[in-house]
């Protein structure tokens, strides 16, 4: 049972945001993250947050429904700050979509994993921002097992939006409602997003996103992702290198 003494230290760093017509979300954080990034520590002020499912749901009620919850199944998303997000006048935002294979495993068929540790480097360079980590968006939206599945016809010569399409899922499924509106809650002002999709940047405008511009973030091309590299920019719209 967890005790009101440890209850009211966890809802101190709740906030549960509410929008209209969509379920709370339970925004947990700030959480100090000290990172190794390259040959230094840079501490990051690390959020993570929860779909409500119960609209009525309180904070205390979350924290009892916890053991039942089954999380480890599921997957949630997070996102690292860095520096005065909220006041500074221009901040970095990278939206970035997990990639199990890139980020954790090094994989050299994409350039997810280069485009994660450089953008958290471009971040704190520039002295503010966000890093967005989206863990439902893997393979665009379809998941690891069907990304996985994707591959293997990747091997077989079917190009990445062919591979998606041919098991019957769309080029890309991915949903930003979320982030974006964790995004409002922690920063008011316009942001810059590092990303080399226009087409994304015009999606995420769609849907409240407040963006002064782009970033392009191109890097770690090799013969292994030249091929995968070569059709976001023909198929998906990304700006060439």
């Amino acid at each position: 049972m967890m005790t009101s003494e440890i209850k009211r230290i966890l809802t101190d760093k709740m906030t549960l945001i509410e929008q209209d017509g969509a379920n709370p979300l339970c925004l947990v954080g700030p959480v100090r993250l000290p990172v190794q990034l390259e040959d230094k520590v840079v501490e990051f002020k690390w959020y993570t947050w929860l779909e409500v499912k119960d609209g009525s749901a309180t904070k205390e009620a979350i924290l009892d429904s916890l053991p039942n919850l089954n999380l480890a199944d599921l997957q949630q998303s997070s996102v690292l700050v860095y520096g005065d997000f909220e006041g500074s006048a221009d901040a970095y935002v990278r939206f970035h979509s997990i990639c199990h294979t890139g980020d954790i495993f090094g994989s050299k068929r994409c350039d997810c994993g280069y485009q994660l540790r450089q953008s958290m480097k471009m971040i704190v360079e520039h002295g503010s921002g966000a890093l967005f980590y989206l863990a439902d968006h893997e393979g665009r939206g379809i998941g690891l097992f069907s990304k996985s599945l994707a591959y293997l016809l990747q091997q077989e010569g079917l190009d990445t939006v062919e591979a998606n399409h041919a098991l019957g899922f769309e080029d890309d499924s991915r949903s930003y409602e979320q982030p974006i509106r964790v995004l409002r809650e922690l920063r008011g002002l316009p942001v810059s997003l590092i990303t080399n999709n226009p087409r994304k940047l015009a999606s995420l405008k769609k849907h409240g996103l407040s963006a002064d511009r782009h970033i392009p973030l191109w890097g770690d091309v090799s013969d292994y992702n030249r091929f995968y590299l070569s059709t976001k920019v023909l198929k998906s719209g990304h700006i060439p290198a």
